[in-house]
């Protein structure tokens, strides 16, 4: 029996992990945490793995546990930590012992500044529906997945979502050197994560040290429209074969995207110009492990999108709202270029929180500069008090609307005051889009269009 120990189990990959490997019948798993919050604590506690206090007990660190797995949200003087590497116990990372569990099969991660999730959650949905078994860890949720994180003994196959974030207090490279692929997707470079790379240089050679990590012979697809990664691509390992992609052929009528295809036009569910990228890099991705073109764009072709990526919130006869997680400047101009695009005749409002911790410090405003320009009004809000909780530099309204750029911006950073400009506007044949990486300090996003858009 597999004894393993989750240190911050609360967490949203951590507890996705901890469930995953629970299903295995040859491990038993146990955690803790000094908070844990929805959803985390509704799963953990109805596949009975919510520890029983909240904190941290070195009692419950002994000899017989045959490895601990630590997350982000611990420290390093944390009191269990510290009793297991007193005891010499196998430490491992979330993106360590992901590895570990799946060393012997082919590992196909997907990084980049943008499309992550949804390029691996397409990925993952075309398998399923060609029973393609595999294992997975998703930053999302895909509809028809239990879980965001899967790992069986069956499988030959794991997909990953790579994050280049921070692995864990003890160890500082990025998540997804790690992870050691077989086939990699590049999907962009954009500067973010600023708290840990401080420049664009530092930031760049992550992904040039991600591709020196690849497996002997490995597949690198990558986005040819992203400047930074043609530059990496043209320094290859001679072992690593290139497979550069970009949009794909595509029309949009009555509101509809088709991809066009040798076999025909085939409707999508999805749209914009950046999912139809995610799309082909997905295509090529599954081509590497042995699927045809022709199954790829029959099964794609229903594929909803992952939570939170345009997810569809609302409609009425002649208005609609999405709402997304778009919060850095790249993903934040996609998203609104790709709702232009699909709604050329609506009237496009567009709102977005300022919420993470590259997106709340000053040095990093100017990169949104024309980000929402194609939306006939946008607004920015944020919280002060988040940013004295991340103890950066208080910013006001005026030098957030100047870093953005364009007359169409308002900002507010009030709550109230942004709930009530926003319930006294027109919503007939509109397009409403709420981007952010929170909740705009407690909103509920479905029933708040439900009450703007009737």
């Amino acid at each position: 029996m597999q004894r393993v120990h989750f240190i911050a189990i609360g967490g949203a990959a951590m507890h996705n992990l901890a469930i995953a490997i629970s299903k295995k019948s040859d491990f038993f798993v146990t955690g803790s945490d000094d908070e844990i919050f929805e959803p985390s604590y509704s799963r953990l506690k109805e596949h009975g793995l919510l520890p029983e206090k909240f904190g941290w007990f070195p009692d419950k660190i002994n000899k017989n546990l045959s490895a601990v797995i630590l997350g982000m949200h611990a420290t390093k003087d944390n009191p269990e930590l510290l009793r297991a590497k007193e005891l010499g116990l196998k430490i491992y990372s979330f993106p360590q012992y992901l590895y570990q569990m799946t060393r012997n099969k082919t590992r196909i991660v997907v990084g980049g500044s943008h499309g992550k999730t949804s390029t691996t959650a397409m990925i993952l949905y075309v398998l399923k529906k060609l029973k393609i078994d595999a294992d997975y860890m998703v930053g999302a949720q895909i509809e028809g997945f239990d879980n965001m994180v899967k790992l069986t003994y069956e499988s030959r196959i794991a997909v990953f979502e790579g994050d280049e974030y921070l692995t864990s207090p003890l160890d500082p490279r990025p998540k997804f050197h790690l992870y050691k692929p077989h086939i990699s997707v590049l999907t962009g470079i954009a500067w973010d994560h600023i708290n840990v790379f401080p420049t664009f240089e530092n930031y760049v050679d992550q992904f040039r040290q991600f591709i020196d990590l690849m497996e002997i012979q490995g597949r690198l697809i990558y986005f040819d429209g992203d400047e930074e990664l043609k530059k990496l691509a043209e320094k290859l390992r001679r072992d690593i074969v290139p497979f550069p992609y970009n949009t794909p052929d595509h029309e949009v009528v009555d509101g509809i995207t088709y991809l066009k295809t040798k076999k025909g036009k085939v409707a999508l569910k999805i749209f914009g110009e950046h999912n139809l990228q995610n799309l082909h890099a997905a295509r090529l991705a599954c081509k590497q492990i042995g699927v045809t073109e022709v199954q790829f764009n029959n099964a794609i072709a229903d594929f909803p999108g992952a939570s939170n990526r345009l997810q569809k919130i609302h409609s009425t006869k002649d208005s609609v709202a999405f709402k997304d997680f778009a919060h850095s400047p790249s993903k934040l101009k996609a998203t609104v270029h790709a709702v232009r695009q699909q709604y050329p005749d609506k009237k496009l409002i567009a709102c977005m929180e300022l919420h993470t911790f590259s997106s709340l410090t000053d040095a990093f405003l100017p990169q949104y500069e024309g980000c929402m320009k194609e939306a006939d009004l946008a607004f920015v809000y944020f919280n002060p008090e988040v940013i004295q909780h991340k103890r950066l530099n208080a910013i006001d309204p005026e030098e957030v609307k100047k870093a953005f750029g364009g007359d169409n911006i308002i900002v507010y950073n009030d709550r109230t005051a942004l709930e009530s400009k926003l319930k006294s506007l027109n919503y007939d044949n509109c397009a409403l889009l709420l981007m952010t990486s929170g909740n705009f300090s407690g909103i509920n996003l479905i029933d708040f269009s439900k009450e703007l858009l009737k």
